[in-house]
């Protein structure tokens, strides 16, 4: 065979694409990547706050603060406020550094190997916790596992992605950082007006969809409220609801005689009529979800540890509360001992003065301060002192 029939049996090596675009370089990628990290650092921090508020462990379940009472509302507003600006973040960070995803040879060092790692394990994480936590505020699921325990093990691979990344790009930054930097990182000065045009688009964009959402926590912005999934002002009785009582199964017949029954040392039970004769205690609360929703409103009702104290329970014990809806993860809430004897924690009657509607868990559900709202049970049939 002959050298030429050789040269033409063998596979072409393929080419790299190439980029000709001026702002697809370190210098514009560590600027978007400085905003990006620390929306990331608050999606992070405040997500540790609602996970350990929903599913605390049992050394702290009698721990948890029971102040501010509007703790949780802005913990997971900033949260999903967080979430969604760094969505743009994150597809702008991208445009900026993919033609970084087609060098050749793919790992030319040891530490080139761990950036390259760092980058890949950071943008699967990335993309996966963005946009299955915006389809969590859509409360759209199409996936066949649990979303929280998986985002929430997903976020510690996405942090530690991010501090892998940042200890490889250190020198990068550094230099960007630094007023005399040097090296690749120097770009032509006609690239300058670009790039501030570039951030002063982005941070626009940012501020446009930040505006247009977080009037669904932030009511004083609730007329700008055009892409969050939930208004603060619609639903029954002026309040959104995620759970109706058709979906939960609660209706009429359900309901038929219904009695709370509290189960502790001196067990018994109250029709809605008893209850209301009992004391009953008013307060202000926010009623405020994961999706990011947070309403403040007025709560009528009997103090938990009225009904705890009458129970024979010990002070200081925890509640654990049932639901008269059929199923559901949060059917059964526990509450430990700092939510149970706060004064502020409502077995409650009504909203804004009137008798609960259906969808808000008539005829009792639980209301009580800095608390999720999947953990405010709505349609209670039982309370048991623990």
């Amino acid at each position: 065979m002959t050298a030429p029939t050789r040269r033409r049996d063998r596979l072409p090596r393929p080419r790299p694409p190439a980029f000709s675009g001026r702002l697809h370089d370190a210098r514009t990628a560590t600027a978007v990547g400085r905003w990006l990290g620390g929306a990331f650092a608050v999606c992070f921090v405040t997500g540790l706050i609602s996970h350990y508020l929903q599913h605390p462990p049992s050394w702290a379940a009698d721990r948890l603060p029971v102040r501010p009472v509007w703790g949780y509302a802005l913990s997971q507003g900033l949260h999903v406020g967080a979430g969604i600006a760094a969505l743009v973040l994150l597809l702008v960070k991208l445009w900026a550094v993919y033609p970084r995803l087609f060098v050749w040879p793919p790992v030319r060092s040891v530490r080139h190997g761990l950036e390259r790692l760092s980058v890949a394990l950071l943008v699967a994480a990335a993309v996966f916790e963005l946009f299955s936590g915006l389809l969590n505020i859509a409360e759209w699921y199409p996936w066949p596992f649990s979303f929280v325990p998986v985002h929430f093990a997903v976020a510690w691979v996405a942090i530690g992605s991010v501090l892998l990344h940042v200890a490889v790009k250190a020198p990068e930054i550094r230099a960007h950082w630094s007023r005399t930097s040097t090296g690749t990182l120097e770009l032509p000065a006609q690239d300058g007006p670009d790039r501030r045009s570039l951030m002063l688009g982005l941070g626009a964009a940012v501020g446009a969809v930040t505006l247009t959402t977080a009037g669904q926590s932030f009511t004083p912005l609730a007329a700008l409220d055009l892409l969050a999934p939930r208004h603060p002002g619609y639903g029954p009785q002026g309040l959104p609801v995620n759970r109706t009582a058709a979906a939960a199964g609660v209706d009429a017949r359900t309901l038929g005689d219904w009695r709370l029954e509290v189960r502790g040392p001196v067990p018994y039970r109250l029709t809605r009529a008893q209850l209301l004769a009992l004391p009953q205690t008013s307060a202000r609360l926010p009623i405020a979800c994961v999706e990011g929703w947070s309403v403040d409103a007025h709560w009528g009702g009997v103090r938990v540890r009225d009904l705890l104290e009458r129970a024979g329970a010990p002070p200081g014990a925890a509640v654990r509360v049932t639901s008269l809806e059929a199923g559901g993860a949060y059917r059964v809430m526990e509450m430990g001992g700092e939510y149970a004897r706060d004064p502020l924690t409502l077995l409650a009657l009504t909203l804004n003065g009137q008798p609960l509607s259906p969808d808000h868990g008539f005829p009792a559900r639980i209301i009580a301060p800095n608390r999720p709202g999947v953990l405010q049970t709505k349609w209670v049939a039982l309370l048991e002192v623990l």
